[in-house]
């Protein structure tokens, strides 16, 4: 059940899995990304590795508030919010769920913010996963066919969403994985039906355009950290991976030959293992 709460100024919808006695885990969605991107089937094998487990969605995606008001951000002009807004959204939504700290697992822009709040709260963080992320913008530069996708007009109806997000991950997922049509035209309809906003997408861009280079801060992170990063991503190269990687002291960096900017289901196994090593029993 989605549930919504102020946090941070606005209102933030999470769902929560597992029992409040597990260890706590949020998990961080990416750029124009919904809380149901992150399976359901995903959260549960966190949760039977004793995880009690968060899922929400970022402002301006999904069932949490939207800044209308500021519209889609003209090149060249401030961005409405920075990725510090974003990892105080969190922080927010932390505070109302009585979680003094949890373990954090980003992905993409997710990986960003999950990098921020660790240097923006390091007393909330008990540990920090980054996945298929980086510690700048300008770190490793997309290719030209990711950056074609990643920049493509909005389709203007539920049909369109759904030949969109088809053509999307055929470029930008997992070369070494079957491409899942069905499972990825269900997510997507699935987030067109819950909201479809694609300026409060070039909002959240706008956001990590403007927030700068996390390398020099990340270097203060102290929690364990773990950077998961497909060898194969044409959004964010394996590159950023290794800077990341890099960048906090004692990270410990796992790439996966043929995956690219998703999560193949054939490695959620290994995904959750690799984080529950990370937390703990």
């Amino acid at each position: 059940m989605t549930t919504r709460v102020a946090a941070n100024g606005i209102e933030i919808a999470y769902e929560s899995f597992g029992s409040p006695t597990g260890r706590p885990l949020l998990l961080i969605m990416g750029l124009g990304a919904q809380l149901v991107h992150w399976d359901e089937e995903f959260c549960e094998l966190l949760v039977e590795q004793g995880h009690h487990v968060v899922r929400f969605d970022n402002r301006d995606a999904g069932l949490s508030t939207h800044l209308h008001d500021h519209g889609a951000p003209m090149m060249g002009a401030p961005a409405p919010y920075l990725l510090d807004d974003l990892a105080d959204d969190a922080a927010g939504l932390m505070d109302a769920l009585g979680w003094p700290a949890a373990h954090m697992v980003g992905a993409s822009m997710g990986g960003m913010i999950a990098q921020t709040l660790a240097i923006r709260h390091p007393s909330r963080v008990l540990s920090l996963t980054s996945i298929m992320s980086t510690p700048g913008a300008a770190v490793a530069a997309p290719t030209e066919a990711a950056m074609a996708v990643l920049m493509a007009e909005p389709a203007a109806d539920r049909a369109g969403v759904l030949a969109q997000a088809l053509r999307t991950w055929a470029v930008i997922g997992s070369p070494g994985y079957e491409l899942d049509r069905e499972r990825i035209t269900m997510m997507a309809g699935l987030a067109y039906d819950r909201c479809f906003d694609p300026a409060g997408t070039a909002r959240q861009l706008a956001a990590i355009m403007a927030s700068g280079d996390r390398t020099e801060p990340l270097a203060g992170v102290t929690v364990p950290a773990l950077v998961l990063h497909g060898e194969a991503d044409q959004l964010v190269p394996v590159a950023a991976g290794h800077a990341t990687a890099a960048a906090i002291p004692g990270a410990r960096l796992v790439t996966y030959p043929g995956m690219g900017h998703d999560l193949p289901r054939p490695l959620w196994p290994d995904i959750v293992a690799e984080i529950t090593k990370l937390t703990g029993p």
